[in-house]
């Protein structure tokens, strides 16, 4: 009896020494849109999307995307066609800006040309994943799937600010506005005077003042 319980012990610890050892990091990546905040600008017609940035927190296990989605959207055509999904070993991360030329990034949006200034659109962008306990491409083993990260975004079709006018155009219309009164005054004076000259004067002063007078028009 001594022995068999021996034995039993015996079996319990070696299978407490060949149990794998227990992880000592999360199943955990990082997901975010860019530019910082996930906030663009395009103006109508235009082609503008977002980049990423993806990290794998995981110190022992392989992050592999799946799949993106994104909120609904109002002003433009959504793309999802950009994004590359990267397989992210331990500790890895990736980044990507967007390029419509080379197809690069995260996510497009073709804005409508009808799309007025003033209009935007918000939501975020859903990335979902599997852990593999080694590259997936050379023999890893699928561990289980990943809980879904989300990104925040926006896109607005900015507003055409309103025109200042010039100092310069300011200081001019004041100038002649000031030259303009001067003038006026001035052949008021004149005439008044020519109808002291009416009554007071000879008639040889008063086509002397009609002359000034005139010149001065």
């Amino acid at each position: 009896m001594k022995r068999l319980s021996t034995c039993v012990l015996a079996g319990l610890l070696a299978g407490v020494l060949l149990a794998p050892a227990a992880r000592a990091t999360p199943f955990t990546f990082t997901f975010s849109a860019t530019p910082s905040g996930g906030s663009i600008t395009g103006q109508p017609g235009q082609l503008t999307g977002w980049g990423y940035d993806i990290g794998n927190t995981d110190t022992v296990d392989w992050f592999v995307p799946t799949a993106l989605s994104a909120s609904s959207f109002s002003i433009g055509l959504p793309d999802a066609s950009y994004f590359d999904f990267p397989i992210l070993a331990p500790g890895a991360s990736a980044s990507r800006a967007f390029d419509a030329a080379t197809l690069a990034g995260l996510f497009g949006l073709q804005v409508f040309t009808f799309a007025t200034p003033g209009q935007s659109d918000s939501g975020v962008f859903t990335l979902s994943g599997e852990w593999w306990d080694g590259d997936p491409l050379a023999g890893g083993s699928l561990i289980q799937a990943a809980t879904a990260v989300t990104a925040p975004f926006g896109v607005q079709i900015p507003t055409a600010p309103a025109l200042p006018v010039p100092a310069t155009a300011l200081l001019l219309a004041t100038g002649l506005g000031l030259m303009g009164s001067r003038g006026w005054w001035q052949r008021r004076a004149c005439w008044g005077r020519l109808g002291w000259c009416r009554s007071r004067q000879s008639r040889g002063r008063r086509q002397w003042m009609r002359q000034r007078c005139g010149q001065q028009r």
